[in-house]
């Protein structure tokens, strides 16, 4: 979408600088370009975090999740093609992990659960939520120490 919005603009600055170049009088003329305004419903950690690929599927969550809590999630991980466990949902950009501002776990979880299009829900004991379009499951996790999941249930019925 971004190579898409880069091409259009690059395409409108070469007729707008041809137009320019036509003019009758030799005088420049003053071209006023679109504005665009991108808002998203999510906000990065750190430039380094990818979230360009990020599935409309997955923004939908993000954004049901913003709506539902009044701030937007700060992603704090997005694609990570290179994650060391081989079924990561983030390493096919279809999970993030997020914090949300003044907001609880619980009430993020709650928020993620109705979320339509919603696969897993995950909280770790740093505070972060990993929501992701994978199947239906739900856990609490905190760290390598423990080597186990403190609770984990997959989720039945159909995928709203």
């Amino acid at each position: 979408m971004r190579n898409l919005l880069s091409l259009a603009l690059a395409c409108l600055l070469a007729v707008s600088n041809f137009a320019v170049a036509e003019a009758k009088d030799d005088r420049p003329r003053k071209v006023r370009l679109p504005v665009h305004s991108r808002t998203t419903a999510y906000a990065v950690q750190t430039v380094s975090v990818k979230t360009g690929c990020f599935s409309p599927r997955l923004e939908g969550i993000l954004a049901h999740i913003a709506a539902k809590t009044g701030r937007r999630p700060l992603v704090t991980s997005g694609h990570r093609p290179r994650s060391h466990r081989s079924g990561s949902m983030h390493r096919f950009c279809q999970a993030a992990d997020i914090r949300v501002s003044g907001i609880s776990d619980s009430a993020i979880i709650a928020a993620a659960k109705t979320a339509p299009g919603i696969g897993g829900i995950g909280r770790y004991c740093n505070g972060i939520i990993h929501v992701d379009t994978g199947s239906r499951r739900q856990w609490t996790y905190c760290g390598k120490s423990n080597r186990h999941f403190l609770s984990a249930k997959r989720r039945s019925g159909k995928r709203a």
